[in-house]
């Protein structure tokens, strides 16, 4: 990366000189670099806080001698934190802006992580829970607010980038949590605790990124007394009135329930259908690795398209064919049925680049970030809880089946809808 990149890297893009500014107030040329080493960091940290938690889960509940009904609200809590907590990213990213903001993130990240094993009760070891997920809800927001604007022309480079992070902190945190575990000691609350290391070196990271994105921001402030202020205060268009910020929350809402589904009830499928425990886990881990390539291609292919919409309609058949094939076939198939699913779940690196491509600012991006993923995120809470229950009192899974199948249909015609070449901003009659 040639100096001249990594300055334009460093400039928030709304901003416009015909000066150059003096040398003393332009941002050090080491904030490019390390900006994109700080977002690749912090996707690693936005789901082991959920994951490691599922691996050590029954120890956990026996430990804190939790309810059935509590266990139950603390698998249905970061789905609700993501929607409640992501809805306040705007009104932070304006007032401190988005750097800022997600270095706070990773801090109350690493908080809750720190404080979460010493709880002796359910009730304390749920609110340390919160508050990492606060810090997560509002990174995932503004993750794509970042890239769009230091990184507007690698907008699907980026987001693969750190979708691919993401996708690999799910897994390590899956599958090396009770192996970390064995080797500490074998007590579940060491096993939870090694993952606030990770967030703690998120959080020393983001600290000298911050402070010179603030400094960048005060810097080009009085270069544009037109503007009289830092970009990142605009209040951006207003969402509600778009078809497209609407279709991507919907859209976001029916691939989070896929994706929760398959996590919670892939195994049990398997399990039913006569596959061995073990294997049973190895399908499961098999489905969730295949994130990790697919999400940094599937948003770099998205970005140099101008309608994502035939990306849509791919993942979504690929979904179909899998569970068609659970349905059929579950144990002669069960390799292919999870490398299936598995492509199908990368819808969530798709409408992840989609947010940073409907919008053509930085307040466009965090207001359509935060909507959509809000708004995604209580759409799929009822989704596995509702799997369960057909589960329950049918005794089988050809119905749920049936339904994870069906909600694939909506979620192909509004990723279609979400793929087209418009922004929200055009469609809410703001201009540029």
């Amino acid at each position: 990366m040639s100096d001249e990149d990594i300055q334009t890297l460093d400039r928030p893009t709304t901003a416009r000189t015909t000066t150059p500014a003096p040398a003393e107030t332009s941002p050090p040329s080491w904030l490019g670099p390390l900006l994109i080493v700080g977002i690749v960091l912090a996707a690693l940290n936005l789901r082991p806080a959920i994951t490691s938690l599922g691996a050590l889960f029954e120890e956990t509940r026996t430990g804190l001698g939790m309810s059935g009904t509590v266990a139950g609200l603390i698998t249905s809590v970061p789905a609700l934190c993501f929607a409640v907590f992501g809805v306040t990213a705007p009104r932070l990213s304006r007032r401190f802006g988005p750097v800022s903001v997600v270095c706070a993130g990773m801090a109350a990240v690493a908080a809750g992580l720190l404080v979460r094993p010493f709880a002796t009760g359910a009730a304390g070891f749920l609110a340390a829970s919160a508050l990492s997920l606060a810090g997560i809800a509002l990174t995932n927001v503004l993750l794509p607010v970042i890239v769009k604007r230091y990184f507007p022309d690698r907008v699907g480079t980026m987001t693969g980038l750190y979708s691919m992070a993401l996708a690999a902190g799910t897994s390590l945190a899956a599958a090396a949590t009770v192996p970390l575990t064995q080797a500490l000691g074998g007590s579940w609350r060491t096993g939870l605790l090694v993952w606030a290391s990770l967030a703690l070196a998120a959080v020393l990271l983001w600290l000298p990124i911050a402070r010179a994105a603030r400094n960048a921001d005060r810097a080009a402030a009085p270069a544009h007394p037109a503007a009289g202020a830092p970009r990142h205060t605009a209040a951006g268009p207003r969402i509600v009135r778009s078809r497209t910020a609407w279709a991507l929350a919907c859209y976001f809402g029916l691939q989070a329930t896929g994706a929760y589904i398959t996590m919670g009830w892939l195994p049990q499928i398997f399990r039913d259908a006569g596959v061995s425990a073990s294997t049973a886990g190895v399908l499961l881990a098999v489905t969730m690795v295949m994130g990790v390539p697919l999400a940094f291609v599937i948003p770099g292919l998205a970005g140099r398209m101008k309608n994502q919409g035939a990306i849509a309609v791919t993942l979504g058949v690929f979904g179909l064919i899998g569970y068609a094939g659970l349905y059929a076939a579950p144990v002669a198939g069960a390799w292919a049925w999870a490398l299936l699913l598995g492509v199908s779940n990368c819808a969530f690196p798709l409408v992840i680049t989609m947010i940073g491509l409907r919008a053509k600012s930085p307040a466009g991006v965090v207001k359509l970030s935060a909507f959509a993923q809000s708004t995604g995120y209580l759409i799929s809470i009822p989704g596995p809880l509702v799997v369960g229950t057909l589960y329950q009192h049918s005794g089988g899974w050809d119905l749920p089946l049936a339904l994870m199948a069906a909600l694939l249909v909506p979620q192909i015609a509004l990723g279609v809808l979400a793929g087209r070449d418009r922004t929200i901003e055009d469609e809410c009659g703001v201009r540029d």
